[in-house]
């Protein structure tokens, strides 16, 4: 039976590691808070993604007014990358001397940019993990994750090597892995890490059935990112960002009578779907509008999606998704 639980309400759990609760007149709405797997961490479900910052080029007032707005608000989880352009110079700016009031990720991999290839090898991890400290201003990490790496890469060992030594040199405290499909599926299995983050949302299913019920028999924390699909349906029409185009085709096919009917509920209930997946922790979801965060947590005062309407965004997945359906990187 999949229990629902209210997205939004008093501020249940006290975070553990001196997180600070937030200071703010709003505290009455702080949301709902779970436990990150087997970590200290008690999550806010709704997360900040720090691409969007990075890749549309934020300005660093713009992100300052947005961090320091949603810290204020309740959430605690800020998620970034290397990889992201100046995302962790803008985020470090931002909220460097607000350390306490938040955890910290990021990802590793990726040095010089996506576009740019991956260095899997150790020293290059390790010095990665130096740079996003500097341009985080923080001395630690709460969650160090590996970055799309394949499963040929996990199975040679010297990645998952390269966490652990940043996390006995006390670079991190936890490590993760970040990525789909079956390298997401043998990173749980290894054992090795505390965290999984994977692609989640009601286009994107196959780690429903594929990893997500291992990483919670082994107690892992589960970040969903791309909770909302990049609401690739808004515009009406294909989108123009080729990012979305995969998603954007699936939804044709799902054809899901809350995205037909009404497009800015769809939101809403996509978002719902994501945190109702029995195990997901916390979903990550980008912007570079500062009335976007108050927007995304006002989506999660509706009520919890019933059973019913959970299970039939299931039932629609499983009626059309083909086998090369799978997780999005």
């Amino acid at each position: 039976m999949l229990r629902h639980v209210p997205l939004i309400g008093r501020y249940r759990d006290r975070p553990s590691n001196n997180l600070r609760r937030p200071e703010t007149a709003a505290t009455e709405d702080i949301m709902e808070h779970r436990r990150l797997g087997k970590t200290d961490m008690n999550v806010s479900v709704l997360g900040f993604g720090g691409s969007e910052i990075g890749y549309e080029g934020a300005s660093a007032q713009t992100v300052t007014d947005l961090l320091n707005g949603a810290l204020d608000a309740g959430l605690n989880v800020i998620d970034t990358a290397e990889c992201y352009y100046n995302s962790e110079e803008l985020i470090g700016h931002a909220v460097g001397d607000r350390r306490n009031d938040f955890y910290l990720f990021t990802k590793c991999g990726h040095p010089h940019g996506m576009e740019s290839g991956a260095n899997w090898s150790k020293d290059s991890i390790l010095e990665s993990v130096q740079r996003s400290l500097r341009r985080l201003k923080t001395d630690r990490l709460d969650l160090l994750q590996l970055h799309s790496c394949s499963e040929a890469e996990l199975k040679k060992g010297e990645v998952i090597d390269a966490l652990q030594t940043a996390r006995d040199k006390g670079y991190t405290r936890y490590i993760g892995y970040s990525g789909d499909s079956y390298a997401a599926h043998f990173a749980v299995q290894s054992g090795a890490f505390d965290v999984l983050q994977t692609s989640i949302n009601i286009a994107d299913q196959e780690a429903i059935d594929l990893t997500i019920p291992l990483a919670r028999e082994k107690q892992m924390g589960v970040i969903a990112k791309r909770p909302i699909a990049n609401a690739a349906w808004k515009t009406g029409r294909r989108p123009i960002d080729s990012y979305h185009h995969e998603y954007w085709e699936r939804l044709r096919k799902l054809n899901y009578d809350f995205v037909r009917n009404d497009m800015n509920k769809a939101v809403s209930v996509a978002l719902r779907f994501t945190l109702s997946v029995p195990g997901v922790h916390t979903a990550i979801v980008g912007t570079k509008k500062p009335e976007r965060w108050r927007q995304n947590a006002q989506l999660l005062e509706a009520n919890p999606l019933k059973e019913h309407e959970f299970q039939a965004i299931r039932e629609r997945w499983e009626e059309c998704a083909p086998r090369t359906w799978i997780g999005q990187i």
